[in-house]
């Protein structure tokens, strides 16, 4: 069901333009932890435990402003099978 508001926009199944993209953002992967990890400011942490550990390395990139990106190390990368096979039990084990 599509529907046009008063102010012109399309309405999806009834739903106000802006709502429905506020969702559709939301329900994108990560959102809601990183969102959850800024609100209670353990992001930066976090990422500097995994420094700290030899799984991402931090990279400050000068300008404006000031780029930082984190990426995964060698010994990092090595955690990959370890969580696709975590993952799998997980969708084995976590039907419902």
């Amino acid at each position: 069901m599509e529907a046009i508001s008063s102010s012109g926009k399309r309405r999806v199944g009834g739903l106000c333009p802006h709502f429905h993209a506020a969702i559709e953002l939301i329900g994108k992967r990560w959102t809601g932890a990183i969102v959850s990890a800024l609100t209670d400011r353990l992001l930066s942490q976090r990422l500097r435990e995994l420094e700290d550990e030899g799984l991402v390395e931090r990279a400050v990139e000068p300008g404006a402003p000031v780029r930082v990106i984190y990426s995964l190390t060698d010994k990092g990368a090595e955690l990959r099978p370890a969580i696709v096979e975590l993952r799998a039990w997980a969708r084995r084990w976590h039907a419902g």
